[in-house]
């Protein structure tokens, strides 16, 4: 997916927290949705429905293109003398159109592989930019800058970890001791209620 994957939104803003601005401290964070997208489940299906679409839809397409395309000039070549001098130059018009398309194909193929991808990705990118904006909130971060951006910031302030915390994301053992090195902490399983035992007569 890492060569089809862009970034769905450019992560360089500036978020104002609710405290007045002549109080408020700077912090920043550091932020890259393509890490973070690597752990989300059921992200590796992208990769798949993306090739389905390019077999099942852009595929034919493409074949619709190049009939539509031989089609016409074949009844233009033939029908030429028949045909009315506007009905001759639409036909001519709409040759120029698909000829166009088949020519700049792999242009065209690439956009609609990344409009698809952008709406596959919405769903993740939704439920990571959420978390990230509660985070911001409350941890009361001023600016947060992806992180080829500003090379510079203290470790400490990269958000990927707290954003999968929030998030409740299955990470491999490495990561969970990460959150440990943060203080975030390893969240609980759930736990079954306390049973009562039976009481002897």
């Amino acid at each position: 997916m890492k060569k089809i994957l862009l970034a769905c939104a450019a992560i360089i803003f500036t978020i104002a927290t609710t405290t007045k601005a002549n109080a408020q401290q700077i912090k920043i964070g550091m932020f890259d949705e393509e890490d973070m997208l690597q752990f989300m489940p059921g992200i590796n299906k992208v990769d798949s429905l993306l090739k389905q679409f390019m077999d099942d839809s852009l595929k034919h397409e493409y074949d619709d293109e190049m009939y539509l395309l031989q089609s016409k000039d074949s009844t233009l070549r033939a029908d030429s003398a028949k045909m009315s001098n506007s009905l001759r130059q639409t036909i001519k018009t709409e040759i120029a159109q698909h000829l166009y398309k088949i020519q700049n194909w792999q242009q065209y193929q690439q956009q609609r592989l990344q409009m698809k991808q952008q709406e596959l990705l919405r769903p993740f990118l939704e439920k990571i930019y959420g978390a990230l904006q509660a985070i911001i909130v409350e941890q009361k971060y001023t600016h947060v800058f992806k992180k080829d951006v500003f090379l510079h910031i203290d470790k400490g302030e990269e958000l990927m970890l707290r954003v999968l915390h929030r998030l409740n994301v299955p990470v491999p053992k490495e990561i969970e001791d990460q959150y440990k090195a943060y203080g975030l902490g390893v969240k609980p399983a759930a736990t079954k209620p306390a049973t009562t035992p039976n009481k002897k007569n």
